[in-house]
């Protein structure tokens, strides 16, 4: 894959084949700094049509940054996700981008963006040659110098605005400047020294705090590229009450992003907190005791635990929810309760299981030897040590030892009958 499916501008290669993009150096495919920002993945790519299908004449086609549009494919040129195409701009001349979808998935694409087909009237013209890319890529080559001398026309002029990017129309007639704004800002003369100084056709477009850090980019205080500059295409609105439901500080420092707006992930895991903290009760914050009045400290969402502490004391005393429904349903009878106390849960006993073998992995145990020695000390302290220790050894000597005895006795017994005779003598 090059970077002629990029649309970013930041290779500087502009797709010709043989080239290596800038950057990261993995031609296009390391999906990081927007590349692959607005990328579609054509699900019904492996799937065989009929043979007497029509295909779809409308395709999408994507530009620099998170801009995207969808043009009739008149002459129905043949056409694949990826390629560089002349396209009829809102105005004269004509603009380059890269074909994002075709198919059927286009108009799923346009049935949900809520668009009519029969409302799409620009035109594609034609696969962009090597003159349209070669002038593509002289356009966008003059972006970076445009920007700056646009930067400080408007600062010689003392007008309160920032002008963040720049971008040029494919055929190098038309540039649109995207500035961000504390409020209305008159830059008629702006334009007319921008118009001298360029000789093209200026535009002047305002964009939001959160639409200049996508075009920018950067990195957040996760250490990762910004979402907005990477996948995320649409902005959704961000309120202090998401930071609320989640139990974390309100610090602006904490909670604001590159763009000074507070940051887009607060909205990531906001719905699981939204359904944990339905089965939590938000009219509780006291309950009435014989000791006095215990103020709601902290809440636990998943855990489904309350901290209460009764004033000046330093221990908070956990309770369960059902506890604290308990407890306020009394308090609304006109009944108190004793003083709080904290029950520990009881832990629940575990069965363990015992395996039939051992030494699952193959490994050998580190004691290994240990054992061998302390079995090669008892054979050779055996006579040593008390028949107690050696059980199995002491019951099997005994038929030996009385076998013994027996023989003993008997010639005992011989000596003794043979002392007799001498003396008689």
């Amino acid at each position: 894959m090059g970077c002629g499916s990029c649309s970013s501008g930041g290779c500087g290669t502009g797709g010709k084949l043989g080239t290596v993009p800038a950057g990261c150096n993995n031609n296009g495919s390391c999906m990081t700094s927007g590349c692959n920002k607005l990328d579609v993945y054509d699900w019904l790519s492996d799937m065989d049509l009929p043979s007497n299908y029509k295909p779809f004449n409308i395709v999408e086609v994507r530009f620099k940054g998170s801009r995207k549009d969808f043009y009739v494919n008149a002459d129905n040129i043949y056409l694949e996700m990826g390629e560089m195409i002349a396209v009829e701009p809102a105005t004269g001349g004509f603009d380059i981008g890269h074909v994002s979808l075709t198919g059927e998935l286009v108009r799923l694409q346009l049935k949900k963006n809520k668009v009519d087909p029969e409302s799409v009237v620009k035109k594609v013209y034609r696969k962009a040659s090597e003159s349209d890319i070669a002038k593509y890529n002289a356009a966008k080559d003059l972006e970076w110098e445009t920007m700056h001398r646009a930067r400080k026309l408007a600062l010689d002029l003392g007008l309160s605005m920032k002008i963040s990017d720049v971008d040029y129309q494919g055929d190098k007639s038309k540039a649109t400047f995207y500035y961000t704004a504390d409020g209305r800002v008159d830059f008629r003369e702006l334009i007319k020294r921008m118009a001298e100084a360029f000789r093209i056709r200026i535009e002047m477009r305002q964009i939001g705090m959160r639409q200049e850090a996508s075009r920018l980019g950067g990195i957040g205080s996760c250490g990762r590229e910004l979402c907005c500059s990477t996948w995320l295409t649409d902005f959704k609105t961000v309120s202090t009450s998401a930071a609320r439901y989640q139990n974390l500080s309100l610090n602006t420092l904490k909670l604001a992003g590159q763009c000074g707006k507070l940051k887009c992930c607060l909205n990531y895991e906001l719905d699981s907190y939204m359904d944990a903290l339905k089965d939590i009760p938000n009219d509780v914050d006291r309950i009435e005791t014989l000791s006095g009045v215990a103020y709601l400290q902290k809440t636990d969402i998943f855990k489904k635990t309350m901290w209460f502490s009764y004033p000046g004391a330093e221990n908070w005393i956990p309770l369960t929810i059902d506890k604290v429904r308990e407890l306020a349903q009394l308090n609304k009878g006109g009944v108190k309760p004793e003083a709080l106390e904290y029950v520990p849960p009881t832990p629940e006993t575990k069965k363990v299981s015992v395996l039939d073998y051992e030494n699952v992995v193959g490994q050998d145990s580190l004691t290994r030897l240990d054992e061998r020695n302390k079995k090669r000390k008892k054979k050779k302290s055996r006579n040593g040590k008390p028949a107690a220790e050696q059980p199995e050894k002491a019951v099997s000597n005994a038929p030996r030892n009385e076998q013994k005895k027996k023989r003993r006795f008997n010639k005992n017994k011989g000596r003794g009958n043979n002392d007799n005779k001498t003396d008689k003598e």
